[in-house]
């Protein structure tokens, strides 16, 4: 319920001003020259692979190291979390790169 007529001013005009700022936005989006549904597939396969190729090469090295020198501790578990660490540290470097346009 809106006690004066200069509170209910105020909301529509900051209302005004927040519609105003994503329709800007969008404007923009659609401006922006190079963005496609075939590049964000090809930025979702990026990420994918940039965190899968880690991870499957430190797997292969931990079943190696497990037959090599087995122990109390499973080299391949330790391996795969680390790849899959690594993995993400790398996808999120690229994502952000790209969202700046470096």
């Amino acid at each position: 319920m809106v006690k004066n007529k200069k509170e209910k001013y105020s909301h529509g005009e900051e209302f005004s001003k927040k519609v105003g700022i994503k329709e800007s936005r969008r404007i923009k989006a659609r401006q922006k020259k190079g963005f496609s549904i075939l590049y964000g597939l090809s930025m979702f396969g990026m990420v994918g692979w940039s965190v899968t190729i880690p991870t499957i090469i430190l797997t292969l090295i931990g079943i190696w190291l497990d037959r090599k020198w087995p122990g109390r501790f499973s080299w391949t578990l330790t391996l795969i979390v680390m790849g899959v660490i690594l993995g993400c540290l790398n996808a999120w470097y690229w994502v952000r790169k790209e969202s700046r346009g470096d």
